[in-house]
């Protein structure tokens, strides 16, 4: 195990926080560290935010918001709180074997997607992100969660802003949203190319 106290290379600060975080591997480290680029310019990274602001910032919202903070439990990276019909939820984001997933509860029976980036992730959980690829259905998967022996199903709807989101990041997560249906994105010129790829989701 490998604690990195800071983060070399970045442009901007990372927090406290995380910069104190143990890593099981250099491929590890290099992850989160692409997760730490992106969530800061997602507009809806929190940062050091506690358990107990997330529910405060979440209280006056519809259910489906959400946000990402840092975990305050050393052997987690992130938390995504999300304001459920019963209240707003915390759940630890995952990194194992380089790749990111939610908490398991020992009472669900379903498989828990992986992804290779935290956006991938979030995207997932949104409405209209896909259909089940596992069973090729024109549906999409639900997913729930369990607490206080409820059973809650997560569905994340729009993120919490934590800061005015540019209108160039605006642009380029609505054409982010339609580069499936595209197919000439190659003949882009090479600095929209790279942007675009810098935050490669739509949301």
């Amino acid at each position: 195990m490998v604690t990195h106290s800071k983060f070399p290379g970045m442009s901007r600060p990372v927090d406290c926080s995380l910069r104190l975080k143990t890593f099981s591997s250099r491929s590890e480290y290099q992850l989160v560290l692409s997760a730490v680029r992106k969530l800061q310019d997602s507009g809806f990274y929190w940062g050091t935010a506690t358990g107990g602001q997330a529910n405060l910032l979440l209280s006056t919202q519809p259910a489906g918001t959400f946000l990402i903070r840092d975990s305050s439990d050393r052997r987690h990276f992130f938390t995504l709180s999300v304001k459920t019909e019963s209240g707003t939820k915390n759940l630890r984001i995952q990194c194992e074997q380089c790749s990111f997933f939610l908490q398991t509860d020992p009472r669900s029976t379903q498989a828990v997607p992986r992804f290779d980036c935290i956006l991938k992730l979030v995207q997932h959980y949104m409405p209209n992100s896909g259909l089940d690829t596992q069973s090729g259905s024109g549906t999409k998967r639900a997913y729930f969660i369990y607490s206080g022996g409820e059973k809650i199903p997560l569905l994340l709807s729009r993120p919490l802003p934590s800061n005015v989101s540019t209108l160039q990041h605006l642009c380029r997560k609505t054409v982010n949203g339609h580069l499936e249906a595209c197919d000439k994105v190659e003949q882009l010129p090479a600095p929209i190319r790279d942007f675009l790829r810098e935050y490669d989701a739509p949301v």
